[in-house]
């Protein structure tokens, strides 16, 4: 069933056909076995058929919030030509979507785009980057959880246009002729294989509105990012494989350093930020020799590479080559100019995971950790942080038909951390487990997957001599919708919730706290420190003790409560890495 996502015709038809099913069970509860089955296999055959047809198009996204956008007078000349734009609709941001700013061969580095004649149209945006959702009817599961209600939608929900490069970028630029703008470049998350710079929840416009110039970028995702392969790395001039994605950020960056002057912005202060997956990217970027000089800047929301064992987006490239191997086994390829001629609507489908980063010698030529323990990362100035209950949904999906309690916590702890550490966990822990097992537990994984590699990379860049500043966060707001789970934080600081559809969830608390996080990230960007006047006080990492900096009903210092899990895991970490 697709939960009412679609057309309401199709919907009243899957009901019939599953009352039909009830039915036929009646009636043929006393026939034989070969009957019953007939039934099942007719209603599978007719739900199948139902849902094939009940599928959302692709189509062109609108970059435009209002009907009848006003068209900008004057295109907007970039490195590949003219863009035509348009206003917000209080006419005080410009906006252009879709522009190329890269194009690429599958699995070969990033080329200069193509330049076009006449003008390109910048009202909508370009195709997302291959990949194999977003599902409808997942998206309307999700809303279900988080929601905790149903709310039918029978309007077809269409989903924006794919294809396999999908190497676009969209700007929000305030209207005004003034040059030498700071500029954001946003990296969005998705796990490496899912995701698209046209998300509402970091729309660009109410930062644009702070006197900042936003870009959100685009970049090749999942086995077409980040398979791996020999073959692949003696064919390339730089001898690289396996960080395909990274390379198109680069190649993001390297485009708004050429342009930035086209579009009213200063090179020398562009900021680069992103949120899980994006976040780990620009971990990474900090951390790339590639991408030194580039950006002063860096904001990491949810996820970090800066660790000496990350958790998640990132392998060893003997690692990626195997899965790189199995990929062409699966596929019962003999070589990669085979592979490539794979369909992509096929690749994609690949039951062998390309989501993580690796250390290929060129993009990255040492682990994150390591650059910064020899003090070579990129950016100036860190802001980063999480929310509270970040892995909640991931251990939610994990054990949802055997949830966590009293009796298999422990063993549960020892297949992530060993006997040894999950002992010590489970005794910090022990009067929470006998309270509440699923929330110690979830409590606990997003201390591992997410507060401590944060803290890792706190502590990391203010050992360098690169970083000068680093402010820290947790996000602790809750509302009717995502909370405080993994991305809650992204409609505050992007100042979009009246962009998420979701405004009953959301009240004038939320708002307020809106209108905070809008203010900090857009003075971070600006100067590096994200205080201005009439904002609570945001201290310095290295004068908050063992606090940070709370962005909630409370903006303000409160103490780290994770301190003493951070302390087993770093034991743990460091026994891994030395045994």
């Amino acid at each position: 069933m697709d939960f009412a996502n679609g057309p309401l015709i199709w919907f009243i038809l899957e009901l019939l056909v599953l009352v039909g099913l009830f039915v036929a069970r009646v009636l043929m509860a006393n026939k034989k076995k070969r009957y019953k089955l007939l039934t099942w296999g007719v209603f599978v055959l007719l739900t199948v058929a139902i849902l094939s047809f009940d599928q959302p198009k692709h189509i062109r996204k609108s970059a435009a919030y209002y009907a009848n956008p006003v068209l900008i007078e004057k295109p907007l000349t970039v490195s590949g030509g003219k863009v035509q734009g348009f206003y917000s609709e209080d006419k005080k941001v410009e906006i252009y979507a879709g522009i190329p700013y890269a194009k690429a061969e599958r699995w070969k580095e990033p080329v200069e785009a193509d330049k076009w004649s006449g003008v390109r149209d910048g009202t909508y945006f370009g195709p997302m980057a291959m990949q194999g959702g977003p599902y409808p009817q997942v998206i309307v599961a999700e809303n279900l959880y988080l929601e905790g209600k149903w709310k039918p939608n029978y309007l077809e929900t269409p989903i924006q246009e794919k294809e396999e490069g999908g190497l676009y970028l969209n700007i929000w630029k305030p209207n005004t002729t003034e040059t030498n703008l700071p500029i954001l470049m946003f990296v969005h998350g998705g796990s490496l294989k899912n995701g698209s710079g046209a998300f509402e929840d970091y729309n660009g416009e109410a930062m644009a509105h702070k006197g900042v110039i936003m870009i959100t970028i685009q970049y090749r995702l999942g086995v077409f990012g980040y398979f791996a392969h020999p073959d692949l790395k003696k064919e390339s001039k730089n001898h690289t494989t396996g960080n395909y994605g990274l390379l198109d950020q680069i190649a993001a960056l390297n485009w708004i350093n050429k342009n930035a002057a086209n579009f009213g912005g200063d090179k020398n202060n562009i900021t680069i930020a992103g949120e899980s997956a994006g976040s780990s990217s620009v971990s990474a970027l900090c951390t790339s020799p590639l991408a030194a000089g580039k950006f002063k800047r860096a904001i990491g929301e949810s996820s970090s590479l800066v660790i000496q064992r990350p958790h998640h987006t990132y392998r060893s490239l003997k690692d990626a080559y195997s899965v790189g191997k199995s990929i062409m086994k699966e596929f019962r390829c003999s070589s990669i100019d085979e592979l490539r001629k794979v369909p992509a609507a096929k690749l994609v489908r690949t039951k062998f995971k390309n989501e993580e980063m690796t250390c290929d010698g060129y993009a990255l030529t040492k682990d994150p950790y390591q650059v910064y323990l020899e003090g070579n990362n990129n950016e100036e100035f860190l802001l980063n942080g999480y929310n509270v209950k970040e892995a909640d949904p991931f251990v939610m999906i994990q054990y949802l038909l055997s949830p966590t309690n009293k009796a298999n916590i422990k063993g549960r702890l020892e297949l992530v951390f060993g006997e040894k550490y999950a002992e010590k966990i489970y005794k910090l822990y022990e009067k929470k487990i006998e309270k509440n097992a699923v929330e110690a537990i979830n409590e606990i994984v997003s201390v591992a997957y997410f507060m401590f590699p944060h803290d890792s990379w706190t502590k990391m860049a203010l050992s360098s001599p690169k970083t000068s500043t680093v402010y820290r966060y947790q996000f602790t707001k809750e509302n009717g919708y995502m909370g405080t789970i993994h991305s809650g934080e992204m409609v505050y600081a992007y100042g979009n919730i009246d962009k998420q559809g979701k405004l009953s969830d959301y009240d004038e608390s939320d708002r307020k706290l809106e209108k905070i996080m809008l203010n900090y990230w857009a003075n971070f960007v600006k100067t590096g420190n994200p205080n201005g006047a009439g904002l609570p006080t945001w201290d310095e990492y290295t004068t908050m003790g063992d606090g940070v900096m709370e962005l909630g009903t409370n903006v303000g210092k409160i103490p780290d409560k994770y301190t003493k899990l951070y302390k087993i895991l770093y034991e743990y970490d460091n026994e891994k890495v030395t045994a």
